[in-house]
């Protein structure tokens, strides 16, 4: 008995070596899978990509490019700016796009709706301004003051989100429905035609008149007749390179993307 009891005290003690060693072995793995995933993120972002973008994001994410240029080299970005809805008519007709950036949720729910992209994610949001000549020789101090017979008014087309939110405001503001000189069909467009002294008065984006810097005046719009705009991303599902498409939604949600927004006077996602 003794003889058997020394062996089992044998046995026992190459089990619980053999567990140890397992336990041990075990925790090796874990670390190297962590140590793969954040060797994968950091190489995500490689290969080319077609970004669509709303064009009152061009500051920022042509920022946003310049920085991806010095961190992740082996990264080409292709942007290509334009109104929102014109982006998705361009994308749903078959033009090759890897990620779609909205300047409204209206634009991005019909790629939702026909199946297109991965979920959007909101990472930002914008005022409406009115933007006058420098020193603002029409005087122009509110939104009825550019209804004035006296002033040329321009806006974006009531299909581009800028020209929707514009519209938004002045019934806010218990105005009648505008009627502008013309109707632009991008955000850049409206701003063009105050610069080049075709209009004097433009409603765009509190960041288009900070691009703008010192060739236009901003005018601001009470808070309770502006309109917060909202801006949603999406890597779209048929991308080629899917996923640095969405390494790249990641970067502008929750990235350097979000330094540059504030810079060009963006508003957080909350």
């Amino acid at each position: 008995m003794p003889r058997v009891s020394r062996r089992a005290a044998v046995v026992v003690a190459v089990l619980l070596t053999f567990v140890a060693s397992a336990c041990g072995s075990s925790s090796k793995p874990a670390a190297s899978t962590t140590s793969t995933t954040a060797a994968t993120s950091a190489s995500a972002l490689k290969g080319s990509l077609n970004v669509f973008a709303a064009s009152s994001l061009t500051e920022a994410f042509d920022a946003v490019k310049s920085n991806l240029a010095t961190t992740n080299p082996d990264l080409d970005l292709m942007m290509n700016y334009g109104g929102s809805q014109m982006l998705v008519t361009q994308i749903t007709q078959g033009q090759p796009a890897d990620v779609f950036a909205s300047a409204d949720t209206k634009n991005m729910q019909k790629l939702v709706d026909k199946n297109m992209v991965e979920t959007p994610q909101v990472f930002a949001r914008n005022l409406l301004e009115i933007a006058v000549a420098p020193g603002n020789p029409r005087n122009i101090t509110s939104l009825a003051d550019t209804e004035k017979p006296s002033v040329t008014l321009v806006l974006a087309d009531p299909s581009v989100p800028a020209g929707k939110y514009a519209r938004q405001a002045y019934a806010r503001a218990g105005l009648p429905a505008p009627k502008p000189a013309s109707n632009e069909l991008d955000v850049k467009s409206v701003l063009e035609k105050l610069t080049s002294g075709e209009a004097d008065a433009v409603v765009v984006y509190r960041t288009d008149v900070k691009a703008a810097g010192d060739k236009v005046t901003g005018v601001a719009i009470p808070s309770d007749q502006n309109v917060v705009a909202t801006y949603p991303i999406a890597a779209l599902k048929d991308s080629k390179n899917l996923v640095a498409a969405e390494a790249y939604v990641t970067e502008i949600v929750s990235g350097s993307g979000q330094q540059a927004l504030k810079d060009a006077g963006f508003l957080p996602a909350q």
